[in-house]
């Protein structure tokens, strides 16, 4: 990660869906193991995360208790505060105030001394930086966390956070931003700006809520997040963009993967990204999200086809 002696697996798993208090346990604690043992040793949470708002974090607690506690030390567990989480003017955005409760309460829902990672989940636009870092600065030297990060902030942001964390003394390891085939606003200077800072990078939403994959290619599936209205718009799911998945669907044939698994190799191109952050529903999407890395190299004329079939 950038340029510490943290590494993460190229494949991490991100608890945004399917580990709320609304999804069936058992099916999370199967995913879960079976991602651990493929080598997924990264926990990506968030206080809001569910639904509702803290049950993911509360679930994965009882798996630590069940499953993963003796190995607390082979993992990297990661959570965030930005987004809404309780009433009132102090459970959002990146007051001190608000980053630091949050951090106590994650703590508390998954019984934790300590988290590997801790972001600020968004910038504050109504807030000093210098406050919202100050606090990253404090969790970490209070040991509620061993490392800060920072997500969804664009490049200028990324470079002043970073200045600001470097003078306290509280290196920002990693940013934690959007990124796929379909949405690729940190190649428009966030990138350089991390390789620059020495700041790690790890990518959600490699697959664009499922529509990088062969869910869509034939309509709307009921089962689907585009069906309940979840995390994917279905008036997104345009004939434009049909037509653009099913032709990078023939690329990754040609290469002998599935549609997903060339979106998450894709994602790991350049050498900035370090990990590729994956959300599962069942087991088999794990096991295909990993076999993804059996091939990560691209050729000239592949990445040719892709633009090709992206414009």
């Amino acid at each position: 990660m950038g340029a510490s002696g943290v590494r993460l697996p190229a494949i991490s798993l991100g608890l945004w869906h399917n580990f709320g208090d609304v999804d069936v346990f058992q099916n999370g604690r199967t995913i879960a193991r079976r991602a651990f043992d493929l080598g997924i040793t990264h926990f990506d949470l968030a206080n809001n995360y569910g639904p509702s708002p803290g049950s993911a974090e509360e679930n994965f607690g009882a798996l630590m208790k069940k499953d993963f506690h003796p190995f607390r030390d082979e993992m990297i567990i990661s959570s965030k505060a930005g987004y809404l989480m309780w009433p009132g003017p102090y459970g959002e955005w990146g007051s001190r105030k608000y980053l630091v409760a949050s951090c106590d309460q994650s703590l508390r829902r998954m019984g934790l001394q300590y988290v590997d990672i801790f972001y600020s989940h968004r910038f504050d636009p109504d807030t000093p930086l210098e406050e919202t870092m100050g606090a990253l600065d404090f969790i970490v030297r209070s040991g509620r966390a061993l490392y800060a990060g920072i997500s969804s902030y664009d490049a200028q942001q990324t470079a002043k956070a970073a200045a600001i964390l470097r003078d306290l003394g509280t290196p920002c390891l990693i940013h934690q931003p959007k990124y796929n085939m379909f949405d690729r606003w940190i190649e428009n200077g966030l990138t350089d700006t991390l390789k620059k800072e020495k700041i790690g990078c790890i990518v959600f939403s490699p697959l664009a809520q499922g529509l990088l994959t062969n869910k869509y290619l034939n309509g709307i599936p009921e089962d689907s997040r585009a069906a309940k209205h979840t995390s994917l718009d279905p008036d997104s799911i345009t004939h434009d963009k049909v037509d653009k998945v099913k032709k990078l669907n023939d690329i990754a044939r040609a290469r002998r993967q599935s549609l997903a698994q060339m979106a998450v190799a894709w994602t790991l191109r350049d050498k900035v990204v370090t990990s590729s952050l994956i959300g599962a529903s069942k087991v088999a999407h794990v096991e295909e999200a990993v076999a993804a890395l059996n091939n990560t190299t691209f050729s000239a004329a592949e990445l040719s086809a892709i633009e090709s079939a992206l414009r």
